[in-house]
């Protein structure tokens, strides 16, 4: 494999994922300040939709094979499912109880598939796989959360088994082209959204002004896709799937930088625990 000043491809491409995913979770939840969250969902998936039909037709990225654009496809709907189910997790209890959980459970599901499928990686790398999942819940929680109910751990499981066989999905494609297979995962995700805003009635036409947010959420959320795609195909799945877990300490940093959120003292250790899950791994 590729090496890269002592990393190899898998996990630079992961690390990008988790750093450009991170950065779109803080432009979207900005932008859900401001407006519904499924007009901020729908907006920046129109965003990604277009950005990357662009790009393959720019480069001239063959069109897949129709297999390929399946697998996109459920990963589009797997992917939906979960952003929809954290979306309403985080509407009805606290941030700090079911985003940790959902981020945990959404690298749990494609590991186990990947140790089934190709063995058991180094075993430090495992040891880096715990220091990530300490990392993100420590990152995640919430300083005095609340005690998580049935109701939670239901939205939790299902959030992140969403997005977690949304990476397996990603992962079957075998092809060369990248670009199509997302192609399909955002026409999939966005018709989930559309019919959700329709039987909801919860979508509206923001202001001119938060438009931008939102195609900056779209943008980098996709790069967060293509980044992981290409991690899923130049390396193991797991480590691409824990490496790629890592965002939510980028949307936690961008906040505390930007928004001058204060952060705790366990934030700290969390923030700590994953730049060294991040040596041990790479």
């Amino acid at each position: 494999m590729i090496k890269i000043t002592g990393m190899d491809l898998s996990t630079i491409f992961g690390l990008g994922s988790a750093v450009s995913w991170g950065t779109g979770d803080f432009c979207g939840g900005v932008a859900t300040k401001r407006s519904s969250v499924l007009t901020v969902a729908i907006i920046s998936q129109l965003v990604g939709l277009a950005l990357l039909a662009f790009s393959a037709f720019i480069i001239g990225e063959a069109m897949a094979p129709w297999q390929d654009i399946l697998w996109g496809a459920l990963a589009g709907i797997s992917g939906g499912i979960g952003l929809l189910a954290l979306y309403h997790a985080l509407s009805v209890s606290k941030m700090g109880v079911v985003a940790p959980a959902a981020a945990v459970f959404s690298a749990i599901v494609p590991v186990v598939f990947g140790i089934a499928m190709e063995g058991f990686p180094a075993t430090i790398q495992l040891i880096g796989f715990f220091f990530a999942f300490t990392g993100v819940w420590l990152i995640s929680r919430e300083e005095y959360g609340a005690k998580m109910n049935s109701n939670d751990l239901k939205l939790s499981l299902i959030a992140g088994f969403g997005f977690g066989f949304f990476m397996i999905f990603i992962d079957r494609i075998q092809g060369a082209s990248i670009l199509w297979p997302l192609v399909g995962a955002r026409i999939a995700s966005l018709t989930m959204f559309f019919l959700a805003a329709l039987y909801l009635r919860k979508a509206e036409i923001p202001a001119v002004r938060y438009i931008p947010l939102m195609a900056l959420a779209g943008i980098f959320d996709t790069g967060g896709n293509l980044f992981y795609a290409l991690a899923a195909q130049a390396g193991r799945l797991d480590i691409a799937a824990v490496l790629t877990s890592l965002y939510p300490a980028v949307t936690v940093l961008l906040a505390w930088m930007f928004l001058k959120e204060r952060l705790a003292r366990r934030q700290w250790i969390g923030v700590l625990s994953v730049m060294i899950a991040v040596v041990l791994i790479s």
